[in-house]
């Protein structure tokens, strides 16, 4: 008898198994279509049957992970508490070098825009209208300058700052150059390319914050 309960209990285990496989695929499928959909219609044309047809699923399974306001509310946080977020952090707190630093800044906020630029865009965009999208906004923002933060701090530890700028001024110059508009204006609005735009700001960054090389 104890061989067939742990049987069963095993298979009462896979069984459990499966459905939470499952419940996970459902909910990325979901999410996926929502980010795609957000992306090409914008946030206030895509209706939830939208996003149940595209996901292949029951409006009523959309409405559980979250609907339309939930689910970018998921969009924001993936974008703003991305797993390269935080070892770009750690980089930064480690380094030595000013110019690395500079160089690690123009790095991540590339591989953000590439990776995330679509949902910043409709945040950017839905924010001015929709509450929850001006919530997640402020909520995003203040996750990117803190990390911003980081590397303003380090340089002027390393004190390498031009003379008069100090942490608070560097980090309003690194914002100017590496927060929301400089990526989206190059490429998008100038058309260049992603590593075009990364070698321009951070050469501009680089003189407009670093102490001149003695020579230069």
């Amino acid at each position: 008898m104890r061989k067939g309960t742990g049987g069963g209990t095993g298979e009462a285990n896979r069984r459990a198994s499966r459905r939470a496989e499952y419940a996970e695929a459902t909910r990325r499928a979901v999410i996926d279509e929502a980010r795609r959909l957000f992306s090409e219609k914008g946030y206030f044309a895509t209706k939830v049957d939208d996003i149940a047809v595209a996901a292949r699923v029951s409006p009523a399974t959309v409405y559980v992970i979250g609907g339309k306001q939930g689910l970018l509310r998921i969009l924001v946080d993936q974008w703003s508490v991305a797993p390269e977020v935080e070892k770009t952090q750690q980089q930064l707190t480690e380094s030595e070098d000013g110019a690395e630093i500079l160089q690690v800044v123009a790095g991540i906020t590339r591989r953000m825009r590439e990776d995330y630029g679509d949902i910043m865009r409709v945040v950017l965009t839905t924010a001015p209208h929709d509450a929850t999208a001006a919530e997640g906004l402020a909520v995003a923002t203040r996750r990117y300058r803190d990390g911003t933060a980081i590397a303003a701090r380090r340089l002027a530890e390393l004190n390498v700052l031009r003379d008069g700028v100090d942490a608070a001024e560097a980090l309003d110059i690194l914002w100017f150059y590496f927060g929301y508009a400089g990526f989206f204006t190059l490429v998008d609005d100038n058309g260049w390319s992603y590593a075009r735009a990364e070698q321009w700001l951070l050469d501009a960054a680089r003189r407009a914050l670093l102490r001149p090389q003695s020579g230069n």
